[in-house]
């Protein structure tokens, strides 16, 4: 197993030539490329303890900032919305995903799912204030005329309209989608017959920045990976990097990595490692067939984060050969916590895989024609130090990576809070934009990160400041150095609870109890920004799991009546061409 010191990263810090001037000081407005893994967990990556080979990646984090105490939503297209525009999920118009969207919200005021008037992207901004801007990955924040990329600022595109789909064929990986929709500039697209996705998308990146090479106008380039998403898929040849990494179960690995965090600094030395939840399964009772499976489940986790490490070295190397690195921001992160869905187990899945061509077997787990997925036990160890995973607000679904590294970046460890929405005002005050200009028609949220990125301030929001974030009736207030939060049902209990985040990032000690006036203090903080945001209130029997698997059913139902309807227009016309055939023959 390969493990990651903090000398290490020095060495490689060391090895590096100086980093290049500020953009604000040198006139010369710089590039940005921004990175979004799918579920990465806190300490997937190399820089944060990862078991994964990720040499690109560390050598970004060792001229840049990586951050501790970085938070995002608990689901793929609120988190996506707030990365790109800076505005909190419910005042885009994405304020949770259509695959958890209840019938009750449907439709409402930041819940359309798509961007609502008066949002601005900074793929906008940055195109207005004579950027080039290109996007490829997955895209999931709207369909159709005007809702794609072409339509929000990007002057190329490459686009998944979807929540996931295969990485090695053009077909959907669960039954909520009919088939897997790619657009171009906003045009259908047909994928190539053989491809990886990871692979597909820096390819159709530097294709972009190629054609473009003429023009001296610095650049925006958004790349969300469909790694490590489900289907986790990657080639043979980097999951048997890890055949036997993951031998010894998942809570061996959820120790580690707890252990490599307090090694690494990125959490206190006496910080706990907060407990098991009650449903999840105990290594040592599985048999010796179901613990090979599941290791070669994570192996094969690990192999798809190298194989995008790689495929972003491709992309650096390129920047490099042209000249273009020195002068390019990059910004890595995730979009949520680690995926615990074992889509395998609900009723009727493995019939449907049987018709889209898909099987689980150990010999080719991860191959194409491969459905495989790590499940809850070792998405609560990918997520330790944190608590559970994605769908939740608890800290294994919100607290995630971001390293920011390029010109004007000074290299550190950061500890300051900051959230998703502190992104894009973060490039617009690289990119020299008049901060008068940042706010459109709906004003901006975050706040930018470069007074910390430049070493001027060790925090970007006051100690006093509330932040609230909310999906799919998980929410979470953030004050200071405590956090109170609302996970819902099943792996939560949905109640508010308490935590001093500084000294318990594991949300192992409630203090509710200990501190009242500070927890209603802080639950009126949250009333107050629900209301201010919109949040349209759930039920405390929300389950934002079983929402995914009837709205699953709802569309195949509706895919079901389609093709029941055009199979008895088809009969009807058949019946009508013999009764015509008939009468003809009759009456000749």
């Amino acid at each position: 197993m390969r493990i990651h010191v903090v000398a290490a990263l020095i060495g490689a810090l060391l090895s590096l030539p100086a980093i290049a001037s500020d953009p604000a000081a040198s006139g010369k407005r710089p590039n940005f490329v921004i990175i979004l893994i799918d579920d990465g967990a806190f300490t997937d990556l190399g820089p944060y303890g990862g078991e994964a080979h990720t040499p690109t990646i560390d050598m970004l984090a060792a001229r840049g900032a990586l951050f501790t105490s970085y938070h995002t939503s608990p689901l793929c297209s609120p988190s996506r919305a707030m990365i790109l525009t800076g505005i909190d999920n419910h005042r885009t118009g994405v304020a949770t995903i259509p695959e958890t969207l209840p019938a009750a919200q449907a439709g409402k005021k930041g819940y359309s799912m798509h961007f609502e008037p008066g949002v601005d992207t900074v793929a906008v901004r940055l195109k207005g204030a004579g950027y080039r801007t290109y996007m490829a990955g997955k895209w999931h924040l709207g369909q159709g005329p005007g809702d794609l990329p072409n339509g929000h600022g990007f002057d190329r595109s490459l686009a998944l309209d979807a929540s996931g789909a295969d990485n090695w064929q053009q077909k959907p990986y669960m039954p909520y989608y009919a088939h897997a929709d790619w657009f171009e500039d906003g045009k259908p697209v047909q994928l190539p017959e053989n491809f990886y996705s990871s692979q597909l998308i820096i390819d159709r990146m530097i294709d972009y920045l190629k054609q473009d090479q003429s023009n001296p106008a610095p650049f925006l380039a958004y790349i969300p990976f469909q790694a490590v998403h489900i289907p986790v898929q990657a080639p043979r040849e980097y999951t048997e990097h890890y055949a036997h990494t993951f031998d010894d179960g998942w809570d061996a690995m959820r120790e580690r990595r707890w252990r490599r965090a307090k090694a690494l600094g990125l959490i206190p030395q006496d910080a706990e490692l907060p407990p098991v939840n009650d449903r999840l399964r105990k290594w040592d009772q599985q048999s010796a067939e179901q613990k090979a499976l599941f290791a070669k489940s994570m192996a094969v986790y690990a192999g798809m984060i190298e194989a995008m490490d790689a495929n972003i070295g491709r992309l650096v190397a390129h920047l490099q050969e042209t000249g273009q690195f020195d002068n390019t921001i990059f910004f890595i992160t995730s979009d949520n916590g680690p995926e615990p869905s074992d889509p395998v187990s609900q009723v009727g899945f493995e019939t449907w895989m049987s018709q889209h061509g898909y099987e689980r077997k150990i010999e080719t787990l991860g191959e194409k024609g491969s459905m495989n997925f790590i499940g809850p036990e070792w998405a609560n160890a990918a997520a330790a130090p944190n608590r559970l995973f994605k769908f939740y607000s608890a800290e294994g679904g919100l607290h995630v990576p971001l390293i920011v590294s390029g010109p004007g970046v000074v290299p550190a460890h950061v500890e300051s809070l900051s959230f998703v929405t502190d992104i894009t005002p973060t490039i617009y005050d690289y990119a020299g934009i008049d901060p008068a200009k940042w706010n459109g028609p709906v004003p901006l949220t975050g706040k930018s990160l470069a007074p910390v990125l430049r070493g001027q301030s060790d925090r970007t929001y006051a100690a006093d400041a509330a932040v609230g974030i909310e999906v799919g009736g998980n929410a979470a207030l953030f004050k200071g150095d405590y956090k109170i939060t609302h996970v819902t049902l099943p792996w939560g209990d949905a109640q508010w609870h308490l935590y001093h985040l500084a000294d318990d990032p594991g949300e192992a000690k409630d203090l509710r109890e200990q501190e009242p006036e500070r927890f209603k203090a802080m639950l009126a903080d949250y009333d107050a920004y629900a209301k201010q945001v919109g949040v349209l209130k759930l039920p405390d029997d929300f389950n934002p799991q079983t929402q995914v698997a009837i709205n699953a059913f709802k569309k195949q139902v509706e895919l079901f009546r389609t093709r029941l309807i055009g199979g008895a227009l088809v009969l009807v016309a058949l019946v009508g061409w013999f009764v015509w055939r008939r009468r003809t023959s009759t009456q000749k």
